[in-house]
């Protein structure tokens, strides 16, 4: 039997991710998607969020963030955030990269 995920689990976890996060906030014209997914991916590197980095880094990808965006993002947040919290985003990176760079 598969494990549950934390939205099946806690199902007002992902109603509030789904209706709120993206549902509202994701839709704001503030700010666009691209730039959200800058943002996001910058936090979650920071704050070492390993799991969710994967995600909002290929989701920052479909929202028009480059590769080469996305390593100078790292390398910005070695020297705020910690060497620590920008190896682990190089690793992510490496991973979702794959041999496309």
């Amino acid at each position: 039997m598969a494990k549950k995920t934390p939205y099946e689990l806690i199902p007002q976890l992902g109603r509030l991710r789904d209706d709120v996060l993206f549902g509202d906030v994701w839709e704001q014209p503030e700010l666009s998607k691209r730039d959200r997914s800058l943002i996001t991916v910058t936090m979650l590197a920071a704050l070492y969020r390993t799991p969710e980095l994967k995600g909002h880094m290929e989701r920052a990808l479909e929202n028009g963030v480059t590769h080469d965006e996305l390593r100078g993002l790292i390398t910005h947040v070695a020297f705020y955030a910690g060497w620590p919290c920008a190896v682990n985003a190089g690793r992510v990176a490496c991973e979702i990269f794959g041999d496309e760079d």
